[in-house]
């Protein structure tokens, strides 16, 4: 914003509080409401107009637009699903009040009571018979043809955004609805919502950095929860079979248009299930979604086509290696031969991470995952990555693990879940080493939940995922900022 732009803006504001210190001075202070009895809304005046004509309505919202014409005047006002035409004029609301009305702004929110009819262009309008002002807005609204187009400003002050650009409501409208969709998909199923701890002593079930806070009565430092997983199987382990929970995690990583520290997740966990299971309940999730909300499960995304309509291919993460590749892990035993490959591939490697699985991992990353587009469920990782998943049985050195790849991103995370206590110990030990040696994301070792697990968990699958990225695939939104209504911003003074 300009020098000008600011010194405008300051006028505005000045001849806005001028008017509503005349109003309070004749004690019509708009802030002093508490109440105003709406009738119906925009929507239903419109959708309904055959039983409405002629008959006496109050609807309420904001000016968003207003023409004065002498002894008559028009205004559309904007609510919760809509907006609406009203007119306005000095035979029916009398010299005084038409006076008022006059004054007010564009930003202003008011209640008209009045009767329904057509303009003679056919527009479905209020005839108002009377109009209050309910709240002044002291800031003038973004110029109107040009609205708020600056992305770092309208993430900063939401509530603008919504109010100028009606097709962000709509955005949100829809995270709500998927949300739901998917609550309606688990709770059919048998699935029990629970809540877990947010403030954990010791943060487990992920690879991440967490935040630390302080408990000041307990007298420790807490962290933010960067997973539900740990939690959610002690239940497994206590005799809930099905369980899942939507709620914030919190990773004190870095910012970019798919990462914000705190996004929402979904974790859930079926006892008697496999990894298999859990690739069925993903395509199902994803697919119903598409279909129930979208009617297709052809979606398009930043231009291009995806298709969503089971079955998803389903291929090991050595095998995705070979067919984009032509290296064959499976031929390559030890680190060494695996470090080789990594640098004839000319990828940047650490150090400190350079076993044979770590690395399996580090060309997939590097030269597959942009090449999925389609639903891919990328499976059997290596052991080395996956702390908290069951051996595949055929080896080792693997997992019964998957990631589900669309477009290039990563939308899901699952596991056959380990239930071996000394396994689990052994791993966490692993972690703990790599924690020592500098890697702050790696597992602390949780021997709360190993108790757990040594009373016996039953074979579970268990799922993990990402609602803000599905809702950004959805949407067709390029920025996880898009989707979330308040994006974590550096200040900016």
């Amino acid at each position: 914003m300009d020098e000008n732009q600011e010194l405008d803006i300051n006028n505005l504001m000045k001849i806005r509080r001028d008017k509503l210190k005349e109003l309070q001075n004749e004690k019509k202070d708009p802030f002093e409401i508490t109440k105003y009895n709406r009738t119906h809304t925009s929507k239903q005046i419109i959708e309904n107009y055959n039983e409405l004509e002629q008959k006496d309505v109050s609807i309420a919202g904001r000016i968003i637009a207003k023409r004065i014409m002498g002894k008559a005047s028009f205004c559309h006002i904007q609510d919760s699903e809509g907006k609406i035409q009203s007119y306005v004029s000095l035979n029916d609301l009398g010299e005084e009040l038409y006076k008022e009305f006059k004054t007010y702004d564009i930003g202003d929110i008011i209640g008209i009571t009045g009767f329904v009819f057509k303009t003679r262009t056919e527009e479905i309008s209020v005839h108002a018979k009377n109009v209050i002002l309910l709240s002044k807005s002291l800031r003038p609204l973004p110029e109107k043809f040009h609205g708020l187009k600056d992305m770092d400003l309208r993430y900063r002050q939401r509530y603008v955004d919504l109010i100028v650009n009606p097709e962000v409501k709509k955005t949100f409208e829809l995270r709500t609805k998927i949300i739901k969709k998917i609550r309606e998909i688990l709770d059919e199923k048998g699935y029990l919502e629970v809540e877990t701890p947010t403030l954990n002593i010791i943060p487990g079930g992920a690879a991440a950095r967490p935040f630390i806070t302080y408990h000041n009565a307990l007298d420790i430092e807490m962290y933010l929860r960067i997973a539900t997983e740990l939690y959610l199987k002690r239940l497994i382990v206590g005799g809930f079979d099905k369980v899942y929970e939507m709620g914030k995690n919190f990773r004190n990583e870095g910012i970019d248009i798919k990462h914000n520290p705190e996004f929402t997740c979904m974790e859930l966990y079926s006892a008697y299930d496999d990894y298999n299971d859990m690739m069925n309940i993903t395509e199902e999730i994803f697919s119903t979604i598409a279909k129930d909300i979208f009617g297709t499960t052809k979606i398009n995304y930043q231009e291009t086509e995806i298709d969503l309509t089971p079955s998803w291919k389903r291929i090991t993460m050595i095998d995705s290696i070979k067919e984009v590749t032509g290296i064959d892990f499976n031929k390559i035993e030890s680190d060494e031969e695996a470090l080789e490959i990594v640098k004839k591939l000319e990828i940047e490697y650490d150090e400190n991470k350079i076993t044979r699985g770590e690395l399996i991992n580090l060309v997939f990353e590097e030269k597959v995952e942009k090449t999925l587009i389609n639903p891919t469920f990328i499976c059997d990782y290596p052991v080395e990555v996956s702390p908290l998943t069951k051996r595949k049985k055929e080896d080792p050195r693997l997992t019964e693990r998957f990631e589900l790849f669309i477009n290039g991103g990563e939308y899901a995370n699952a596991y056959s879940e380990l239930n071996d206590p000394i396994d689990q110990y052994e791993r966490f030990k692993k972690q703990l080493e790599a924690r020592e040696a500098g890697d702050e994301e790696a597992n602390m070792l949780d021997e709360d939940f190993i108790t757990a697990l040594e009373y016996g968990m039953p074979p579970t699958g268990g799922l993990g995922i990402g609602i803000d990225r599905m809702i950004m695939l959805f949407t067709n939104s390029a920025s996880i900022r898009d989707v979330l209504f308040f994006p974590t911003m550096k200040p900016l003074n």
